[in-house]
C-alpha cells in the first residue's frame, strides 16, 4: 500500500510541476521583412541580482515560431525541461547570443530574429525553411556565473 500511495503522490507532484511550466501565448501577428534583431522584454523581475553575460551558463524555457506564419517549430515547455547553454560560445544561433545578454532570472523576452542571425540561407529543414525569420518567447530560469560552474 505504501508503494502505491507514494506513486500517486509523486504523480500529483509531477503534474503540478509540469502544469506550472506554462508556455507563453503565441504572437498575434506574423512578421515580414525582418531585417534586424528586436528584443522585447515581456516581464521583468522586481530584483535582478545577476545579468546574463558572456561565459555564463543560462537555463531557459522557450517557444519558437516562424515569423512569417507563426507556425510553432520547437518548445522546451512541451519537453518539460529547460534548455541550457553558455553565452559567448556560439553554441546557439547568433540572435540568441545577442538577444539574451543582460537578461535576469525570471525575465521573459520576445526575440524577433532575422534569418541571417538564425539559420541563414539554408534554414533547418523540414521545420525551418530557408531564409526564415524566427520569433522566440524565452524565460530565464537560471544563470550560473563561469566562476560558479
Amino acid at each position: 500500500m505504501k508503494f502505491s500511495t507514494l506513486t500517486i503522490l509523486l504523480l500529483i507532484v509531477f503534474i503540478a510541476v509540469v502544469s506550472a511550466l506554462e508556455a507563453p501565448k503565441p504572437p498575434k501577428k506574423p512578421y515580414t521583412n525582418v531585417e534586424k534583431l528586436s528584443v522585447g522584454v515581456k516581464k521583468r523581475p522586481e530584483t535582478c541580482n545577476k545579468k546574463a553575460a558572456a561565459g555564463d551558463k543560462i537555463s531557459v524555457h522557450y517557444a519558437g515560431y516562424l515569423a512569417s506564419d507563426l507556425s510553432p517549430f520547437d518548445s522546451s515547455y512541451s519537453r518539460g525541461e529547460p534548455f541550457s547553454f553558455v553565452l559567448g560560445r556560439n553554441s546557439v544561433i547568433a540572435g540568441w547570443e545577442a538577444g539574451m545578454l543582460g537578461a535576469c532570472v525570471g525575465e521573459r523576452r520576445r526575440l524577433l530574429i532575422p534569418y541571417n542571425l538564425a539559420y541563414g540561407e539554408r534554414g533547418m529543414p523540414p521545420k525551418i525553411p530557408a531564409k526564415s525569420a524566427l520569433i522566440f518567447d524565452v524565460e530565464v530560469v537560471d544563470i550560473e556565473r563561469k566562476d560558479e560552474l
